[in-house]
């Protein structure tokens, strides 16, 4: 097992590449601490996580608020006494051309995408400082660095993702504490649900996929570091 016994933390781990994440962590060893707003979700990833022999904790996260995600350190650090590994998969989008766009799609964008990253990784800091050791994997998007019509607002989000990445990632190699991006290309979420005339969803990565790519960016030996990785569906950008 990859990750026996390392103690993670994932956003957004109730559907989607954060479920996927979530899932695969636990059949690496990993003990999970899923964190998401829609409890009956965590609640079903974390029976199943159980069912396979894994270990996993559900916890209610409003990863927009300083205190929510405070309050999942905690108890992460209360019942494992230490954070390995963070994921933060927590995302929202909205598409539509800028001139059509709405104010509100960009605040909760915003706050979900960059403030809850922001929030996430400073939380796990000071733990993972301590003991001179851990991995933070943000989930950031192709959109970041491609420029995709009518995704302005989950773009920008997610070039946010990305410096802040890098920045923290510098700031960090001191300290012993490895951050790095995680960039797919078009996922086969439900996130496409409400997206009128979808690309061909055939023809996108699974969340399989992006979670075989972190459990490599989580397992690397401690001397290395992938501080970047894009994954893209074979066929390229859709």
């Amino acid at each position: 097992m990859k990750l026996k016994e390392q103690v993670a933390i994932v956003t957004g781990g109730g559907r989607g590449i954060g479920r996927a994440v979530a899932l695969a962590f636990g059949r690496e060893g990993a003990r999970v601490a899923l964190a998401a707003r829609t409890v009956s979700e965590l609640n079903e990833v974390a029976a199943f996580i159980r069912s396979q022999n894994g270990v996993a904790l559900a916890i209610a996260t409003d990863v927009r608020q300083e205190a929510s995600v405070a309050a999942l350190v905690e108890r992460t650090l209360g019942e494992w006494g230490r954070v390995d590994i963070l994921v933060t998969a927590a995302g929202v989008a909205a598409f539509g051309s800028v001139a059509e766009s709405k104010l509100s799609d960009w605040d909760e964008m915003m706050a979900v995408n960059l403030r809850g990253v922001y929030l996430t990784c400073r939380a796990v800091l000071a733990p993972m400082i301590a003991r001179r050791r851990g991995t933070i994997i943000n989930v950031v998007s192709v959109a970041a660095k491609r420029a995709i019509p009518a995704c302005s607002a989950y773009a920008a989000s997610k070039h946010g993702v990305l410096g802040l990445t890098q920045v923290l990632a510098e700031e960090m190699r001191a300290h012993g504490v490895r951050v790095g991006a995680l960039v797919p290309g078009a996922v086969d979420t439900t996130l496409w649900d409400q997206v009128p005339n979808p690309p061909d969803r055939g023809r996108m990565l699974r969340p399989q996929d992006v979670a075989e790519a972190a459990v490599l960016m989580a397992s690397l030996p401690p001397g290395a570091s992938l501080e970047e990785l894009t994954l893209l569906p074979a066929g390229g950008i859709l």
